[in-house]
């Protein structure tokens, strides 16, 4: 088997010849280039695991070579190199296409790294292992053209090592496209690390973030790994990074700029090879704008936005959403449906909590269903409609049902000043009782229909029912 081809472009002659003998030492086939003409010349003959390049070079910028390689659409993973402390530079080629960075003077430990990441990611599926690559289905279910977007983007995104930004609603499912993105990439065998920025008390976070020595300060007893140390190789998610305080922001930057942490008390740093993925509900720009959020690691964190859609913008996933959650609520052995006009009724909601809530709404729903059977009344949805479906069968009823106040206002006022019951609980049943039935014998005992009427669940109904002891005739 032939080894992976590496192709560098980079002009300074002893910074190339640097790079090929560590290439060559882990085993590749290599060919250099000086300028972007013999690059090109290159690319016109070869196909290349990786393309390494200088982001100045005699006759144009790399980044002209990153969009080439990209429009391609060879998905040759190609990496720049970048001058010391030229951050945005870095940034600016991420988000032309490339798939990672290396900076001057190149940490030959941090170059091997890179390479084999990329290496791994333009592998034949056969060879990489990558869920991406064997073709595995998406955990993003629906086929809306949100959804269908929304997976292209990430197809692409997993190919790179650019920090990603995902806005969305609460409760639109960022950490799933996180997943997604992760599982789709070349580090899907390694550690997906899901961190809520917002939860971690301020005093702790320096040291849950990067770990600490044994004796660095009172209760530390052992040596313990802090979240960029268990992300090693695959991806670290801060979820809500609107929530981190600025003294956190800071050490945050230079960690993800130097590729490096510092566990407290140890008095040097270390490498960690970490994907960032970032995720927040709010609107970090104005956060920068307020002075909530440092300016530059907004530029670190959102070198791609992907934005995730609210459930109510893409309603024609409704079913299958449903069918998937009902599936995993059931229990072992049980089923779980939905009745008549319920799928109807949930597209008139407009869910403000997203899929999060769709979830609760039908978990709490399955607890007051009957054999299983979600009905209209036990969605218990507040400003859902109820399903145009069901206004034939309302329109058939003769005469309104009175609404409770109204009937039992109504034997008392019609003769004026009539004696009082002797009992008000017992009237007061005696109405309910007559109300319900009145319901019921309207819709011919369908109590489904009896609830919608009277404006309670079914639930509700079939309780009071079994209270009142009203019975449904036989025949």
């Amino acid at each position: 088997m032939t080894s992976p081809r590496v192709l560098v472009v980079d002009d300074e002659a002893d910074l190339r010849e640097l790079l090929e003998i560590t290439l060559v030492r882990m085993g590749l086939d290599v060919d250099s280039a000086e300028t972007l003409r013999e690059a090109r010349a290159f690319l016109a003959q070869n196909d290349y695991g990786l393309i390494l390049t200088d982001m100045r070079l005699p006759d144009g910028l790399g980044l002209e070579l990153v969009q080439e390689v990209n429009a391609s659409n060879k998905s040759t993973p190609i990496a720049v190199v970048t001058a010391y402390g030229s951050a945005e530079n870095a940034v600016v080629a991420l988000k032309a296409g490339a798939f990672d960075y290396v900076s001057k003077p190149v940490v030959l430990d941090d170059l091997r790294v890179m390479v084999q990441s990329a290496l791994r990611l333009s592998a034949p599926a056969t060879q990489s292992g990558s869920p991406a690559a064997a073709g595995t289905a998406s955990r993003l279910i629906g086929e809306s053209a949100v959804m269908q977007s929304l997976r292209n983007q990430i197809e692409r995104l997993a190919r790179s090592m650019a920090p990603i930004a995902i806005t969305g609603e609460s409760g639109s499912g960022k950490e799933l496209v996180a997943r997604e993105i992760h599982a789709r990439s070349s580090r899907a065998g390694k550690p997906f690390i899901a961190v809520n920025c917002g939860a971690i008390p301020e005093a702790l976070m320096e040291a849950e973030f990067f770990g600490y020595r044994k004796g660095a300060f009172t209760g530390a007893a052992d040596e313990r790994d802090g979240f960029f140390h268990a992300a090693n190789g695959g991806t670290l998610m801060l979820d809500e990074v609107a929530d981190l305080p600025l003294a956190m922001q800071v050490k945050l930057l230079r960690a993800i700029q130097e590729r490096r942490v510092r566990k407290i008390g140890a008095t040097s740093e270390e490498p960690v090879d970490v994907r960032i993925i970032s995720a927040t509900h709010q609107n970090l720009a104005q956060c920068v704008e307020t002075g909530k959020f440092r300016q530059d690691l907004f530029y670190r964190l959102n070198v791609i936005e992907l934005s995730v859609p609210p459930l109510r913008e893409r309603l024609d996933d409704l079913g299958v959403l449903v069918n998937g959650m009902l599936a995993r609520l059931a229990g072992p052995g049980q089923q779980a449906a939905l009745g008549p006009q319920v799928l109807e009724t949930l597209s008139t909601y407009s869910f403000p909590g997203n899929v999060r809530e769709l979830e609760n709404v039908l978990e709490r729903a399955l607890a007051f269903a009957n054999d299983g059977v979600i009905e209209v009344g036990d969605l218990s949805l507040k400003g859902a409609r109820v399903a145009e479906r069901a206004a034939p069968v309302a329109e058939a009823v003769p005469a309104p049902v009175a609404a409770p106040a109204q009937a039992a206002a109504a034997p008392v006022s019609a003769s004026g000043p009539a004696e009082l019951p002797s009992s008000l609980p017992d009237y007061l049943e005696q109405v309910e009782r007559e109300i319900i039935l009145r319901a019921l014998t309207q819709t011919q005992f369908n109590r489904t229909q009896a609830a919608l009427l009277l404006g309670i669940s079914f639930r509700q109904l079939r309780y009071q029912m079994q209270k009142l002891d009203i019975q449904e005739p036989e025949g």
